[in-house]
């Protein structure tokens, strides 16, 4: 086996082996290990917070879009409702219109049917005042043509059931 010398020798070896190894490699290795788990613990950080940016970012998207529906259909609401208050508006101006040409039109109806009978009553005073000259054979004067005339007149809305 191997002398106690040999041994002594390879325990001494080996310690300052270990020694150089941990002073020379292992402290490097593990400074190195350590800051690569403190990269990634930062990585996986960021990634976290990243996501849950993201996350907020969705969310405040989704509400802004709900919103901007919610606007559009009030939009669209508010139009169709002046569209019906214009349709409203132009519909009663329309009757309004239609009322007022009808009104007048039956001012002028009522007035060309007076002034119809205007002229029919001077046309017949006129005749009356030649028949009932021709009949009695004599001028008449001014009141008595007038008293003859509304007789008459008198006579026939009598006879067609104005009177």
């Amino acid at each position: 086996m191997a002398s106690l010398g040999d041994m002594l020798f390879l325990l001494v070896a080996f310690a300052v082996l270990m020694f150089l190894v941990g002073k020379f490699a292992w402290k490097p290795v593990t400074k190195m290990m350590d800051a690569r788990a403190d990269k990634i613990n930062n990585d996986l950080d960021y990634a976290e917070n990243a996501r849950t940016e993201a996350q907020t970012l969705q969310e405040k998207r989704q509400a802004e879009l709900k919103n901007s529906q919610a606007d559009a259909v009030k939009i669209v609401s508010q139009a169709k409702e002046n569209g019906e208050k214009q349709r409203q508006q132009l519909v009663d101006a329309a009757h309004t219109e239609v009322a007022t040409l009808k009104a007048n039109a039956q001012q002028d109806i009522a007035q060309q049917k007076q002034d119809a009978l205007n002229s029919a009553k001077d046309d017949v005073a006129e005749l009356s005042l030649a028949i009932a000259s021709k009949i009695i054979g004599k001028e008449l004067n001014a009141d008595d043509q007038q008293t003859l005339i509304d007789s008459y007149i008198k006579g026939l809305g009598d006879a067609n059931g104005t009177h």
